[in-house]
């Protein structure tokens, strides 16, 4: 029930309004004023009431959140979740389900990747790696050591537009997601700094965030991404100091950011003095365009991984830091785990050397670009977003369906989609709209079949079904 009568005196509280309410409601919970489980007024309704502005309201509310006040959920409001804060993150990174007991399930949620062949090359690797082990096996890695590693990765990337770029501009991390917290480990500052990001965005950005004790603020996206305008009214509204995004292929949208709108970006940042950090994680095939990283390499951080290109098991991924800032950032990954593992870093060398992950990676990509056309076949009538070489599409729901409704009715088929909802930042607004990934994984015949229930679901909103 929502507590309507709940009307705290912000003037027994120094500072900013934000801050005073969030310490309102602290002290509500723990006296016992607000119940746990009772709805909170919508941000709206207690703005009016306190007579602040809804920004207000909707940052105590997130940073009471963050703490495990309260919980937000989308599309139901916001509850007194607790009287004292939670120890450690309230919220799973993803949900692990076990979908051997309910084989009927297609999992359309992830793009994972196909079986091409990675357990052949990777034991062959290890043979070879299992040839010439000695006794530095037995002390602790080193970031010196992974010099060799690091020289690998460059020509890795030599496909990308990515400014000047040796082995020393590179931190290696155990994958994508460490590599977004030890960016925000490295350049953020303060008891409670800003990270500003697309209004829509991959979740593990907020739950890294919380962990550094940030507070995440949304931006509005358009066709292109980030607002430009949008991005400086929130510089100089929040004082941030990380801007994330995902330029070359935003997720869960599927846009992808012109030049000009990157270099106006770029721009801002430097006026505002932010740090970008540039998620290429889901990247596609081919790019001639250049990355926020040439465009502003003296801030730019662009986090990569082979998670989603050779294999998620690996847990491998990179920074590679604005220029002068390489020691810094594997100063920062030795102080939080020394330095990878040996097995994953030489085996890793192994594969970027011997020629296998840029095989690997080649196949994984051919196939799915047949399943991305697969889904373009079967889908393409309605409001569809995609890339070439990228391995999820972004679908807009007809008129008659919520996204909720519609993962739900999908589920009850055997299908399982990602909706909307779930990439939003608290309090934010989703779109009646999912993210059907493209998953490798799955045979061909019963991804077809998953393909064809979502067709039949989508051309029979419930407005049209019979009652």
């Amino acid at each position: 029930m929502t507590d309507t009568s709940w009307q705290p005196d912000l003037n027994n509280y120094p500072g900013p309004k934000y801050l005073a309410l969030t310490r309102a409601l602290r002290e509500a919970i723990r006296c016992g004023d607000l119940e746990p489980g009772s709805q909170l007024p919508t941000v709206r309704d207690l703005a009016w009431v306190l007579h602040v502005t809804p920004g207000t309201v909707s940052r105590a509310y997130q940073l009471a959140t963050q703490e495990g006040l309260l919980a937000a959920t989308v599309g139901r409001g916001t509850f007194v979740a607790a009287r004292a804060p939670r120890l450690g993150p309230t919220q799973s990174l993803f949900q692990e389900r076990d979908l051997k007991s309910e084989p009927w399930l297609v999992d359309l949620r992830s793009p994972q990747l196909p079986d091409v062949g990675q357990g052949v090359a990777f034991s062959e690797a290890m043979a070879r790696i299992g040839s010439g082990l000695d006794a530095a096996w037995l002390d602790y890695p080193s970031q010196r050591g992974e010099a060799p590693l690091r020289a690998a990765i460059c020509t890795w990337l030599s496909d990308r537009v990515l400014g000047p770029l040796t082995a020393e501009d590179i931190a290696l991390t155990h994958g994508g997601q460490n590599g977004l917290m030890l960016v925000f480990l490295c350049c953020l500052r303060g008891d409670r700094p800003v990270i500003l990001t697309e209004d829509l965005a991959y979740p593990g950005i907020r739950h890294a965030a919380r962990l550094a004790r940030a507070e995440v603020v949304g931006v509005e996206i358009d066709a292109q991404g980030m607002i430009p305008a949008a991005l400086e009214a929130a510089c100089r509204r929040h004082g941030a100091q990380i801007l994330v995004l995902t330029p070359e292929a935003q997720n869960p949208t599927a846009t992808r950011m012109g030049v000009a709108r990157r270099a106006e970006i770029a721009e801002i940042a430097r006026r505002y003095d932010l740090q970008i950090l540039e998620d290429d994680c889901y990247s596609v095939a081919e790019s001639t365009l250049p990355s926020l990283r040439a465009l502003a390499p003296e801030r730019t951080w662009y986090v990569g991984s082979l998670s989603k290109s050779v294999s998620a098991a690996l847990r491998f991924g990179y920074v590679v830091c604005p220029t002068g800032m390489g020691e810094a950032g594997r100063l920062t990954a030795q102080h939080g785990f020394f330095a990878l593992a040996r097995p994953v870093s030489d085996l890793c060398l192994d594969l970027l050397e011997s020629g296998a992950a840029q095989e690997l990676r080649r196949k994984v990509q051919a196939q799915f670009a047949e399943r991305l056309q697969a889904v373009v076949n079967a889908l393409g009538t309605f409001d569809l977003s995609w890339q070439p070489g990228l391995p999820f599409v972004w679908l807009q729901l007809p008129s008659g369906w919520r996204a909720s409704t519609f993962a739900r009715t999908a589920e009850a088929e055997g299908v399982l989609v990602r909706q909307a909802d779930e990439y939003a930042l608290i309090h934010g607004r989703a779109p009646h709209a999912l993210r059907i990934a493209v998953a490798g994984a799955i045979p061909r015949d019963r991804f077809d079949a998953a393909l064809a229930t979502l067709a039949r679901l989508l051309s029979r909103p419930p407005s049209d079904m019979a009652v």
